[in-house]
């Protein structure tokens, strides 16, 4: 079935989609961008994406470029147009189009993309596996809370990460803690059952998955520190997993190829999936189904 693409008020065919070579997100990564994840049709938490968006484009001085209303209906008609039921929503928002300079530009009209992709529920297999993960350093700048396109490090760890054979890379900094994965959040149980994952400043983007499990995480009684932890302390641990709107709760099996806990997912670790998954398949996911 072709795609279709949203860019710059114009619904085109994903394959001629594109936009001007003066994009400044093309020659500066001047921009942002949210990934929404749609379940059974739904956007799920599209309101605290919307909330994050505006906060990454208010921290680069990015104007709004149209009401929120607007990018709802326009996400839905994309979402309408692609008969999407499961997989996720991408929007991206960069400064605009202007001659090449540093500086800002003084007229720019605010660009946006608008795309989605089909995608499948995680095998049975790879959650009963679990994925690996590797450690690298971080090497990203130090507004990270921003949810920019400039994502070059990122991709420099992925890349390390699949030539590893492993799913993620969890990026440590100048003292030995871990951030956080190259597009995830990442989390550790330690032995005596305390959740423990990465406090959310500057260091680390606040995923909004992160944001829905830390309330699932209160209703089920769960133990809970939020503080960084160190890459011996994650290897010690009796569980680990990962977070995203895309991998939900991922468990983590294996770390810089040694075993964690007894090298297969954590029960406490399982729990806290079903529990996320069941609160997406639910109203409390402030859900917003796209039009018939």
């Amino acid at each position: 079935m072709p795609r279709t693409a949203y860019v710059n008020g114009r619904y085109l065919s994903h394959a001629k989609a594109a936009v001007h070579i003066e994009d400044r997100g093309y020659q500066f990564a001047d921009g942002v961008y949210e990934v929404v994840p749609v379940h059974n049709g739904i956007l799920v938490d599209e309101s605290l994406h919307l909330d994050r968006l505006e906060r990454s484009l208010g921290e680069l001085r990015i104007a709004m470029p149209m009401r929120r209303e607007a990018l709802k209906l326009i996400s839905r008609e994309v979402m309408r147009r692609n008969h999407l039921s499961n997989g996720f929503l991408y929007l991206q928002i960069t400064r605009g189009v202007a001659p090449r300079d540093h500086k800002f530009p003084v007229a720019a009209k605010p660009a946006v993309v608008m795309t989605v992709r089909q995608m499948k529920p995680a095998s049975k297999e790879k959650l009963e596996a679990g994925v690996s993960v590797i450690t690298v350093p971080d090497i990203r700048w130090a507004r990270r809370d921003i949810k920019s396109v400039s994502l070059l490090p990122n991709c420099l760890a992925k890349q390390q990460a699949h030539e590893a054979g492993a799913l993620e890379a969890w990026m440590v900094d100048g003292e030995g803690q871990v951030t956080e994965g190259t597009s995830t959040n990442a989390w550790i149980i330690t032995q005596d059952n305390v959740l423990v994952t990465r406090n959310a400043n500057q260091d680390i983007l606040n995923g909004i998955t992160r944001v829905a499990l830390l309330e699932r995480v209160a209703e089920e009684g769960v133990t809970f520190e939020e503080r960084s932890f160190t890459v011996e302390e994650a290897l010690s641990a009796k569980e680990a997993f990962i977070t995203s709107s895309t991998n939900y709760v991922m468990p983590v099996t294996a770390i810089d190829g040694k075993a964690v806990g007894n090298g297969h997912p954590g029960l406490l670790t399982m729990k806290l999936r079903e529990a996320y998954v069941s609160y997406i398949e639910s109203a409390g996911a402030g859900r917003a189904k796209t039009a018939a």
